[in-house]
């Protein structure tokens, strides 16, 4: 029973460890006024998560700690779905997916079940 649960737990843990070429801090673009946020990305169970971690050129450092992105499921190539993001901007949650591409990360947010997207291309920090 012991070598079921260790096994168990080393698959839920493997499928976010897949994904760890998106682990890291992401540096978003600068909003309208030239503001911009750092996102740390780490999983969260099974799924990928992200925090912002810093806010730069804005007055608004009550969102650091806030979880932005929620519950990505990676899905091999880069790609991941299934998750929320949450926009600062309008304070309002949206399905969203990403996909990553050596250093960058575009991530989305939508509406209509997709068929409507708003997103931005992030870089990596580190």
């Amino acid at each position: 029973m012991k070598h079921l649960i260790a096994a168990a737990t080393l698959a839920v843990l493997g499928s976010a460890a897949s994904a760890d070429d998106v682990l890291g801090t992401w540096k978003s673009e600068p909003g309208e006024t030239g503001g911009y946020i750092h996102v740390t990305m780490a999983a969260c169970g099974s799924k990928i998560c992200g925090t912002i971690s810093k806010v730069v050129n804005n007055d608004n450092t009550s969102i650091v700690g806030r979880q932005i992105i929620a519950n990505m499921s990676p899905n091999g190539g880069g790609k991941y779905s299934g998750g929320t993001i949450w926009a600062p901007d309008t304070d309002k949650t949206y399905k969203s997916k990403m996909s990553l591409a050596g250093n960058a990360l575009k991530v989305e947010g939508c509406v209509l079940g997709g068929v409507v997207c708003r997103g931005q291309n992030w870089s990596r920090i580190n």
